[in-house]
C-alpha cells in the first residue's frame, strides 16, 4: 500500500513538474477561438504571417523607406513621433511590423537574431518597397537591426539602433565591462538573464512561477525608469493605445519570452565584427543612447561605437530609456540619418 502511495504522489509530483514547465499553446490570430485579425497581413515562405502598419507618405512616392523595428513587450503601434510636416517635406514612408509573436504576426518558435533580419528583407520585398531601405530598431528590436547589418547589409540605406539591446554574452566585448554593466541591473533581472541565455528552456517556469522575483520589465516595475520615463509612462496611461492590448494576446511566451531568449542566446556574430556596409559613404549607422537609461547600460554601447567608428553615436543628456516617445528627439533622430 505504502508503495501505491510513494507511486501515486511521484507520477502527480512528474505530471506537476511537466506542467509548471511547459508553455500553454499559443491563441494564433485568425484561427477557430483565437485573436481576430484587424490589420493587413503578409504571408512568409515559411507559411507564418507577419502583421504591419505603414504611415507618412504613400509608399511609391517615397523618397526614404523605413522599416521600424518594435521593442520589447511593444508592437508596430510603438510610438515614434514625426512631425508631419517633415515627412511631407522629406518624402518619408513608414512600415511598422509585429515581430515574430507579437500582435497579430504568428510565432516563431525557431527564432533566432539571424532569423530576424531574414523576416524584414521578406516583409521588405511583398511590399514591394524597393532593393534598398532603411532600419530603425528601438530597445530590444535594435538585436534586429544588428542581424541586418550582418546578415542583408547589401539591402541596407542606413540604420539606426535607438537605446539599443545590450547581450551580456557578447564574446568579443570584454567580459569585465559586461560582467559590471549586469551588475547594475537588479537581481531579479541578472537572473532571469542568466536563465535566458544558459537554461533557456526553464525561462517559461522561471517567469511565471511566484517563489522568486523574476523580472521588473514584465511586471510593469518602474524601479528601471528614470525621472523622464516616469513622466512619459504617465502621459501614456492617460491616454492608453488602443493597440497595446494585442501586443500579448497570443501568450507571454510567444512574444516575449520568446524574444528574450533569441537576444540574450549565443550569437553567431559579435557586434564589434561587423563591417561598415557604407564603406563609399553612401549611407550610415546611428547609435542613439539616453544616459539617464537605467534599462541599457551606455558604458557597453559607448564601447561598441568605439570600436566601431563609422557608427555615429550620439549621447542625450537628460533622457532616459524612452527616448523614442518625445518627437523633438525623433525628430533628431531621422534628420540625422536622411539628412545631416
Amino acid at each position: 500500500m505504502m508503495f501505491s502511495v510513494m507511486v501515486a504522489i511521484l507520477v502527480c509530483l512528474i505530471g506537476y513538474i511537466y506542467r509548471s514547465f511547459k508553455p500553454p499553446p499559443p491563441r494564433i490570430c485568425g484561427v477557430p477561438n483565437g485573436p481576430l485579425v484587424t490589420s493587413p497581413r503578409i504571408k512568409l515562405d515559411d507559411g507564418r504571417y507577419l502583421a504591419y502598419r505603414e504611415s507618412g507618405v504613400d509608399r511609391a512616392n517615397a523618397n526614404y523607406k523605413i522599416i521600424v523595428v518594435h521593442g520589447f513587450n511593444s508592437s508596430k503601434d510603438v510610438e515614434f513621433p514625426i512631425p508631419k510636416d517633415l515627412i511631407e517635406e522629406l518624402g518619408i514612408y513608414f512600415l511598422f511590423y509585429d515581430r515574430a509573436g507579437y500582435g497579430e504576426s504568428d510565432p516563431h518558435p525557431s527564432r533566432t537574431v539571424k532569423s530576424e533580419a531574414y523576416d524584414i528583407q521578406e516583409l521588405a520585398d511583398k511590399l514591394e518597397i524597393g532593393p534598398k531601405f532603411y532600419v530603425l530598431g528601438i530597445s530590444l528590436g535594435a538585436y534586429s537591426v544588428y542581424s541586418c547589418l550582418k546578415y542583408i547589409p547589401h539591402r541596407l540605406a542606413g540604420a539606426v539602433l535607438v537605446v539599443p539591446f545590450v547581450n551580456y554574452w557578447w564574446t568579443k566585448v570584454p567580459q569585465d565591462k559586461l560582467s559590471k554593466a549586469l551588475e547594475l541591473m537588479p537581481k531579479k533581472d541578472q537572473w532571469t538573464f542568466r536563465v535566458a541565455h544558459y537554461v533557456p528552456w526553464l525561462l517559461y517556469w522561471w517567469l511565471t512561477q511566484k517563489l522568486f522575483p523574476s523580472s521588473s520589465m514584465i511586471t510593469g516595475n518602474n524601479a528601471l525608469c528614470s525621472d523622464k520615463d516616469l513622466v512619459i509612462i504617465k502621459k501614456k496611461m492617460e491616454n492608453p493605445s488602443p493597440g497595446m492590448a494585442k501586443v500579448r494576446q497570443q501568450g507571454d511566451h510567444e512574444c516575449l519570452h520568446r524574444d528574450m531568449i533569441a537576444g540574450f542566446a549565443t550569437w553567431e556574430f559579435d557586434p564589434t565584427e561587423l563591417e561598415n556596409p557604407f564603406a563609399e559613404g553612401e549611407g550610415s549607422v546611428h547609435v542613439w543612447q539616453g544616459m539617464e537609461d537605467r534599462i541599457i547600460p551606455y558604458e557597453i554601447n559607448r564601447y561598441i561605437s568605439h570600436k566601431l567608428p563609422w557608427i555615429k553615436y550620439h549621447e542625450v543628456l537628460g533622457y532616459g530609456h524612452l527616448l523614442n516617445a518625445e518627437e523633438d528627439k525623433c525628430k533628431d533622430i531621422i534628420k540625422a540619418l536622411l539628412v545631416n
